[in-house]
């Protein structure tokens, strides 16, 4: 179909979003909702021009509708292409609440912060030393701290608006500490632990019984809601204990980039039934089932 008459056809669609019954309504929804994104504009132009608060609530209805749906797929191609780009995955999540929000602001505020803890590092560091590093020019310098105040605000989820207050829950301050980290090539990585997300430093550390070295062990972990405080193995243990919580692999390891998008989603889901929220919660639930099942999916493809 040529540009013209798409556009034509759609025009002729919105053009019927006074249609006053309710079955027929439906059907011209369903159509239009069938052009996805593209529609949008459109939607929004026609918006502008009505007068009516009836329609005008029905636009806005429509369009919350297909952006949804679009953030629904794009979660799901996401995990389909190997969900490797976690920024890519925040961002989606980020653009159920800010559909608007585009992806090279948040790169430029994360280069911000990246060149200034660059300018500060060098090759002689020990791992101890750069977290040090990385710590004061995170906190002090750029002033990120965790949002103790209202601790299950949904803002503290969403990475553009982390960004802009500098405050967050342990898992935004953790995702934008390890995405600035890994593209210094500071090895931190995720640890999904009950209750409280943190990061592992990991590295290279020597074998007492062999006195070999090996790679990828984590040498400690980072309490990034708590101004980076480092603590060990022991204390992640003690923590455990004090949940009482049987000690899994899962607590102590470093985890997929789609275990963090989920407990993301997790998170919304408490912050918008604590807050009331029906819609939105019910909307991120469902954005989970569809995440969890796409995961399942292509875990049993692999087997």
């Amino acid at each position: 179909m040529r540009d013209e008459d798409k556009i034509r056809k759609m025009e002729a669609l919105i053009s019927l979003m006074d249609e006053p019954d309710p079955a027929v309504f439906a059907d011209i929804s369903l159509s239009i909702e069938a052009y996805g994104p593209e529609i949008i504009p459109f939607l929004e132009h026609a918006w502008e021009e009505q007068a009516d608060p009836f329609l005008q609530k029905r636009f806005e209805e429509l369009i919350h509708t297909i952006q949804y749906q679009g953030v629904c797929r794009d979660l799901e191609k996401w995990i389909e292409h190997g969900a490797a780009d976690l920024l890519e995955g925040c961002l989606i999540v980020a653009r159920y609440q800010y559909p608007g929000i585009e992806e090279s602001e948040i790169e430029y505020e994360l280069s911000r912060i990246r060149k200034d803890i660059w300018i500060e590092l060098n090759d002689n560091l020990t791992a101890l030393e750069q977290i040090r590093v990385f710590n004061y020019v995170f906190y002090e310098l750029h002033g990120f701290r965790g949002n103790t105040e209202n601790y299950h605000s949904p803002e503290n989820s969403y990475i553009n608006k982390v960004l802009e207050s500098k405050t967050g829950n342990p898992l935004s301050l953790s995702i934008i500490y390890m995405l600035v980290a890994q593209s210094l090539d500071i090895p931190v990585k995720g640890v999904n632990m009950p209750e409280h997300f943190v990061l592992a430093y990991t590295g290279s550390s020597l074998n007492p019984d062999t006195l070999e070295y090996s790679g990828n062990n984590i040498l400690f972990y980072i309490n990034v809601f708590s101004k980076g405080n480092v603590f060990s193995f022991k204390d992640v243990e003690a923590f455990l204990k004090q949940l009482k919580k049987e000690p899994k692999p899962a607590y102590y390891s470093p985890c997929t980039n789609t275990d963090i998008v989920m407990r993301m989603l997790n998170n919304l889901m408490n912050a918008y039934q604590k807050s009331n929220e029906t819609r939105k919660f019910e909307e991120i639930k469902n954005m989970s089932v569809i995440f969890e099942h796409q995961v399942k999916k292509l875990l049993n493809e692999k087997k």
